[in-house]
C-alpha cells in the first residue's frame, strides 16, 4: 500500500474505526451540503421563472393577480430575514466549517493527517492480490500484492 494510507506505528483499531465512522459522517455532509446547493439552484430557478409568469399574467391583462404574486411571493425570503444563498453561506461558515476543521484536526493529532485508513484496510482485506482490477493502487501495473 502506499505510505499515505498505512496506519502509523502504534495507532490501535478503534482510534482507526472511530475516524472512519467520522469520515463516514462527513461523506454524508457533503451529500446534505450538495443538496442544500440544489435547493439553493432549483429554489432562485423557480423565482426567476414564477417571475416570467407573472409578466406573462401582467401581459394577459390580469394585474391584480400579477400584483399578488409579485407583491407576495416574488423575491420572498424561503426563511426568516433569508434567501438561499443566505442559507448556503451560513451552513458553509458554520456547521460545514466546524465539521470540517474537527474532521482534519482529529486525523492530524492522531494519524498524521492520514485521509481514509480503514477504507484502505478494507481494501487490502477484500481485494485478491495479483488478480486484474485487483490492484492496490492507479500505478500497480503487475502488482503481485505487494504493499
Amino acid at each position: 500500500m502506499d505510505e499515505e494510507h498505512i496506519r502509523p506505528h502504534g495507532v490501535d483499531d478503534l482510534t482507526v474505526e472511530a475516524l472512519g465512522n467520522i469520515s463516514e459522517a462527513l461523506e454524508a455532509i457533503n451529500i446534505a451540503r450538495g443538496h442544500l446547493y440544489s435547493f439553493h439552484r432549483i429554489t432562485g430557478t423557480a423565482d426567476l421563472t414564477l417571475g416570467k409568469g407573472v409578466d406573462q399574467l401582467r401581459e394577459a391583462g390580469h394585474h391584480e393577480l400579477a400584483d399578488r404574486f409579485e407583491q407576495e411571493l416574488v423575491g420572498r425570503n424561503v426563511l426568516f430575514g433569508r434567501w438561499t444563498f443566505q442559507i448556503v453561506e451560513e451552513y458553509d461558515d458554520g456547521y460545514y466549517a466546524t465539521f470540517r476543521r474537527l474532521e482534519q484536526e482529529a486525523r492530524d493529532a492522531l494519524v498524521e493527517g492520514r485521509r481514509h485508513l480503514y477504507e484502505s484496510e478494507m481494501k487490502e482485506a477484500r481485494r485478491t492480490h495479483g488478480r486484474p482490477g485487483h490492484e492496490h493502487r492507479p500505478d500497480a501495473e503487475g502488482d503481485q500484492g505487494e504493499g
